[in-house]
């Protein structure tokens, strides 16, 4: 009888604790969500003024230079979500009136080892202000960027580790399209595409390629992102014959200066 009561017992508390948890996810606030974001992204991306919960909620992005910077740019429209189960993964919907005009599928899959990110939208890119970049801070925040930014995935897989360490696969592209800058007296710079591509030499590295596809300031770079984060780019620009005295303060401002060119150093 004795062995029958605690058992009988031991099934209740376990009960209590499953629907207690049960609970606090179902109803957990946004909030969550924000800080996993903060967290994932070393305060790069914020998520503010946060409503709902982790399964139907919005909030405000926003693009900062880190944690210790005071630099900061928000997008014009809050970012809705919407959170349902496709198989053993976390089927993330995302829209926003500004950037995100079709609903982006996001596929979530946690694991002991980590987290992994599904996403691919080869149809309608993700169309963001160049001018959120200068949130970043410096040299952004004295470009001040206009023109747009278009975001496509094509089969991109990222992959977290518990220790931290990112795992990259498939593509991702990025174009800056009719660039200006307000320390230029140009309307428009040019038009850039930075293209991220999986490694085939090195599993879960990246490879980065930096061209241009038309404009005053010609750029050119490649690059490397590493799954131990120690990431390297290297690139330069150089003004079109004729337009080196309206482009010469970009020039200084972007890289260190080599004669005519600029050059552009990271890692």
């Amino acid at each position: 009888m004795r062995w029958k009561a605690g058992g009988t017992l031991l099934g209740t508390v376990l009960g209590a604790l499953v629907g207690t948890l049960g609970a606090l996810l179902a109803f957990a606030p946004a909030s969550w969500l924000a800080h996993e974001l903060a967290s994932a992204t070393r305060q790069h991306v914020l998520l503010t003024d946060t409503r709902g919960s982790i399964w139907s909620g919005s909030g405000v992005l926003v693009l900062t230079g880190g944690a210790d910077s005071s630099d900061a740019s928000a997008l014009p429209d809050r970012l809705e979500w919407s959170v349902g189960m496709q198989g053993l993964a976390l089927a993330v919907r995302v829209r926003q009136a500004c950037c995100i005009t079709e609903t982006l599928p996001v596929l979530l899959r946690p694991g002991l080892g980590g987290v992994r990110l599904s996403l691919s939208n080869p149809g309608q890119p993700l169309r963001l202000p160049a001018a959120w970049t200068a949130g970043l801070g410096t040299p952004w925040n004295t470009l001040q960027l206009g023109g747009m930014l278009q975001v496509q995935a094509q089969d991109l897989q990222l992959a977290w580790s518990a220790l931290g360490a990112l795992q990259w696969q498939g593509r991702l592209t990025l174009d800056f399209v009719d660039l200006s800058s307000r320390v230029s007296t140009l309307a428009s710079l040019g038009s850039y595409t930075l293209a991220v591509d999986s490694d085939p030499d090195t599993p879960g590295a990246a490879r980065l390629h930096l061209s241009t596809r038309d404009g005053a300031l010609h750029l050119q770079g490649e690059g490397r992102l590493a799954p131990d984060a120690h990431s390297q780019f290297h690139a330069e620009a150089q003004a079109a014959p004729g337009m080196e005295a309206a482009l010469d303060n970009i020039l200084n401002i972007i890289g260190r200066r080599q004669g005519a060119r600029s050059i552009i150093t990271i890692g």
